[in-house]
């Protein structure tokens, strides 16, 4: 399978920088590409034509991540976040699948979750777990042998 690395350059629509989230966007200059062949069913045209490409970021290289942003992304994706695309037979289409979905890895990746804070049960909603305990107690109690009496 042939491989080389692609210089970046501007698709239609991806400007020069990667928008990730509103304060951040990392430069194409920081993105490396490498395009392949994509193979699978497609004949000739797959088998010649360089259109699956990747993208990889190298997160502790960036200067553009700050030291937080920085830290969150190699805990939760690694040293070097990669995506690819090679479904389409275009490899300008592939590039900015590849560059989308880089995009929301790193943005997944530095998504801060909020903490979830520990509720206690309203009054209303504890009386009605009992309630509805209480009357499933009833159907059980009436199901038992009948007693001598009865």
């Amino acid at each position: 399978m042939e491989e080389r690395t692609v210089a970046p350059r501007e698709d239609a629509g991806t400007g020069s920088a990667l928008r990730i989230a509103r304060r951040l966007a990392i430069p194409l200059e920081e993105i490396e590409w490498r395009a392949t062949t994509s193979g699978g069913p497609g004949g000739q045209h797959a088998n010649r034509s360089n259109t699956r490409v990747e993208v990889r970021f190298d997160v502790l290289a960036s200067p553009t991540l700050g030291p937080r942003q920085r830290a969150r992304l190699v805990e939760r994706l690694g040293p070097v976040v990669r995506a690819s695309a090679g479904e389409s037979r275009s490899q300008a289409v592939n590039r900015r699948v590849a560059l989308e979905r880089l995009a929301g890895r790193l943005a997944g990746g530095l998504r801060q979750e909020t903490p979830r804070r520990p509720t206690a049960p309203s009054k209303a909603a504890n009386e009605r777990r009992l309630a509805t305990k209480h009357s499933r107690a009833q159907i059980k109690r009436s199901r038992g042998r009948p007693g001598p009496d009865d």
